[in-house]
């Protein structure tokens, strides 16, 4: 397994952990168990899943110019 998988893994569970003790237990501080753990899902699960997804990737093939218009629409043609 790659290491930032296994980091990405890690901050995942120990933000839904956060979540769930925040939900279960019934301690003065729960909302601020909650807000840290929808915190660290948007501040630092999210972008070290999408870094880890897309770092290989050539954001051309995604993004609609006008060569990639042109095949969709060739594709669309062939197709019927």
């Amino acid at each position: 397994m790659k290491p930032i998988k296994i980091i990405t893994f890690i901050a995942f569970l120990a933000a839904l952990s956060s979540i769930i003790c925040g939900l279960i237990l019934d301690i003065p501080s729960k909302q601020k168990l909650i807000g840290f753990g929808v915190t660290g899902l948007f501040l630092v699960v999210f972008p070290l899943f999408s870094y880890y997804r897309w770092k290989d990737k050539n954001v051309q093939d995604y993004m609609l110019t006008k060569e990639n218009l042109d095949k969709m629409r060739e594709n669309q043609r062939r197709s019927k």
